[in-house]
């Protein structure tokens, strides 16, 4: 990305965040949803992600990957929604009909997995949702979640053994 502060910075910026928006939109739609369990807050939180990102756009130095940037952003926005005294209230019980059609798996097993990972703690969601669903690497998920990596590992261990108990039957809701 060019540093010049001339004329034609504006239409490069515009089209290079257009690139970024069409790339990364469906993922980012998809963390979103599986981090809330809300299709609505999902797109809301969508959206303010690519505002941020557009806000932010000429202040990215390239110390982590494009996409890691962008999910640091997403599960910020996500977290930040969580976190609002509102939402508290809301029923975040997920069935495979209320899920969006950029979540939704070809078959009824990806529907319940995918069901099952959104039922897990959201520090274990976290990291699942960044490994399998979005396919990160540990060390890029440690710098979106600022953890470090045998934190993200052990998570990881926790969440596989935790869905490994949901699916089979062994594990009740929380």
């Amino acid at each position: 990305m060019s540093n010049d502060k001339g004329l034609d910075k504006a239409p490069n910026r515009d089209q290079r965040f257009e690139q970024i928006v069409t790339q990364h939109q469906k993922s980012v739609l998809h963390i979103c949803y599986l981090y809330l369990r809300d299709k609505t807050l999902a797109e809301d939180a969508t959206q303010e992600t690519f505002l941020k990102v557009y806000q932010k756009l000429d202040s990215f130095r390239g110390e982590s990957s494009e996409r890691t940037w962008i999910m640091k952003i997403a599960m910020h926005t996500c977290y930040d929604i969580n976190h609002s005294s509102w939402f508290r209230f809301f029923n975040r019980r997920i069935t495979p009909d209320l899920m969006p059609d950029e979540t939704a798996q070809p078959n009824e097993i990806g529907r319940e997995l995918t069901i099952a990972v959104t039922m897990l703690p959201l520090k274990l969601r976290e990291v699942i949702l960044l490994y399998y669903f979005q396919g990160m690497k540990v060390n890029d998920i440690a710098e979106v979640l600022n953890i470090t990596q045998p934190a993200v590992s052990g998570r990881l261990k926790r969440g596989r053994e935790r869905l490994k108990n949901m699916l089979e039957g062994r594990e009740l809701d929380e």
